[in-house]
């Protein structure tokens, strides 16, 4: 499986996320993080601490991906129409992560825009650093989502400052000692289980299209 993870606007958590998906999927099976953005954020992570997984650049990696472990990508902010085209055909789900603010929304608006023009829909849109309530700001950004008829993740990350000082430690948030680093572990297991629901319940139409095929010759 191959998760590409990308945004048109930086500082939306589009690092953290990659690092965190890749530390559920590698409690899945063997995951392989491949760092394709310039700034090499996700190294400059790993080279901090210890991560339960591999990171490579896009170089390296092309010769030590398993075609049996899963991949993480964490591209480079604002790619071209050309790039996301090529990232949204050879991975099986984009996810594209987005603040609840008014600035990563319309980026994430150009990005769906770019999509929709290569008429992609594997993707799905998670909102990041949801602030603490009484802000309403996560669930009135994912029901104007949901409204637009835009697939958007159930399960949203909330802002922690865990975050943060896991990537300075260079770990997983599970690793570091903080009162909210479980609760913002447990936000990345559930968009986890997500992506493994969405891949099962395409695998099951992709063998039901297959068996009306056979049935038709």
């Amino acid at each position: 499986m191959i998760i590409t993870v990308a945004s048109f606007k930086g500082g939306v958590g589009k690092t953290t996320t990659a690092i965190h998906l890749a530390a559920f999927l590698q409690g899945q099976a063997e995951t392989l993080l491949v760092d394709a953005d310039p700034n090499r954020s996700a190294l400059s992570w790993a080279s901090r601490g210890e991560l339960p997984f591999q990171v490579m650049d896009e170089w390296d990696a092309g010769q030590n991906i398993n075609p049996n472990s899963n991949v993480v990508i964490d591209t480079q902010a604002r790619p071209t129409p050309e790039d996301l085209s090529a990232l949204s055909e050879t991975c099986d789900l984009l996810v594209l992560p987005t603040t609840p603010d008014i600035l990563a929304l319309d980026a994430l608006v150009l990005t769906i825009e770019y999509l929709k023009a290569i008429s992609t829909s594997h993707y799905r849109i998670l909102i990041t650093s949801i602030p603490p309530k009484p802000s309403r700001a996560g669930e009135e950004v994912k029901a104007l989502l949901q409204e637009a008829n835009l697939p958007v993740f159930d399960q949203g990350v909330r802002r922690f400052a865990a975050f943060q000082k896991a990537a300075l430690k260079g770990v997983p948030v599970y690793s570091v000692k903080d009162p909210r680093a479980e609760a913002g572990w447990q936000d990345y297991e559930k968009v986890g289980e997500e992506i493994l629901s969405i891949m099962a319940a395409r695998a099951l139409t992709v063998d039901a299209e297959e068996l009306e095929e056979q049935d038709f010759f």
